[in-house]
């Protein structure tokens, strides 16, 4: 299954105090738990393009599975990191934060962020 098109956030679960956790200003918080970001990913074979736009925001990683890669975090903080491809499910550690970007069927993908005990889920829907 290929994870290339296009994804509308539907839901997001412990936004707020997940991002208070990482030191993201409150504004910004206030500002961004509303908005329904659009993540574009462009698959061809294990190299990837991910772009996540959230209103004015876009935060753009390249990266080929198995290989250390820059990739910017939340934060906008830069790190290196090795994306792993297991089945249907791509995993990265940065810094303290695990994050699990899971294809559940064709249609939906689901991205899990998990510092310490706390987790940060958000399920898209492919729009194209």
């Amino acid at each position: 299954m290929s994870f290339s098109g296009r994804y509308q956030l539907e839901s997001q679960e412990g936004f707020v105090e997940f991002m208070k956790a990482i030191g993201l200003p409150d504004d910004l918080i206030e500002k961004g738990k509303d908005i329904k970001s659009t993540s574009e990913i462009e698959q061809n074979g294990d190299h990837f393009k991910v772009t996540v736009t959230t209103g004015a925001k876009v935060l753009t990683n390249s990266f080929t599975t198995g290989q250390e890669a820059d990739i910017e975090t939340l934060t906008g903080e830069k790190v290196k990191a090795v994306v792993t491809k297991e089945g249907n499910q791509l995993k990265v550690v940065l810094n303290r934060i695990t994050s699990i970007t899971e294809l559940v069927d064709g249609h939906t993908l689901v991205n899990t962020l998990t510092l310490g005990s706390l987790v940060y889920k958000r399920i898209s829907k492919r729009v194209a």
